[in-house]
């Protein structure tokens, strides 16, 4: 993992696409009390750095920390960067260090493939057997029932069935009364805003084609 601060180039990449309006801290929750104006513009900046930042740039961000990480995914979605699916899959799995598995799983749920259900299907295979866990579960399981309603699929389905998975992680001390049509509520508001950010920036790109 690469530190901003001792790596000159990550540092100049933070200080253009992370921190600018705390960029950082409001990817996530924060976007769902945004309305209006608020909202208009900052996804306007979020897509104006999307269609800047290059795919070699967002590689070393994926190379940095949580902070890094979050935000090089929403720029990849924004961007609709879906070669960088694996290797949000990859972050996903490894689940190195927290705040960043809310933000894979939102792209990948916006990506809308059965690719991105086969990720978050590793990962609830891997981490709802580990109750000792508490990690991105939730929100992993929010984005796959996103994607069984986007496909027509229920591959969520084996994981909320009586006994199964996601019972016997919510059962096991310390008791978890997590709902996951709430989870799936969220991850399909915040998917909205990232197509609603992916289609400002399309129009982006068009005009500066034309």
């Amino acid at each position: 993992m690469r530190h901003a601060a001792t790596d000159p180039e990550l540092l100049d990449l933070v200080r253009r696409f992370v921190t600018p309006g705390r960029r950082y801290l409001r990817l996530g929750g924060s976007l769902l009390r945004s309305s209006g104006p608020e909202r208009v513009v900052f996804a306007r900046e979020l897509v104006q750095a999307a269609s800047e930042i290059t795919p070699a740039e967002l590689d070393v961000l994926f190379e940095g920390g949580w902070r890094e990480r979050k935000t090089a995914s929403w720029l990849v979605v924004v961007a609709g960067r879906t070669e960088f699916r694996s290797r949000i899959g990859e972050l996903l799995l490894a689940s190195e260090g927290p705040y960043a598995g809310a933000a894979y799983c939102v792209t990948l749920a916006t990506f809308g493939d059965s690719a991105d259900a086969d990720l978050l299907c590793r990962y609830l295979d891997r981490y709802l057997p580990r109750p000792d866990l508490d990690y991105d579960q939730g929100f992993a399981l929010g984005a796959l029932l996103h994607l069984d309603a986007a496909l027509g699929s229920e591959r969520a389905s084996r994981y909320l069935a009586a006994g199964g998975l996601w019972q016997q992680w919510t059962d096991t001390p310390p008791p978890r009364n997590q709902d996951p049509q709430k989870y799936r509520q969220v991850v399909h508001q915040l998917c909205s805003f990232a197509s609603e950010c992916a289609e400002l920036f399309a129009a982006l790109e068009t005009s500066t084609d034309t």
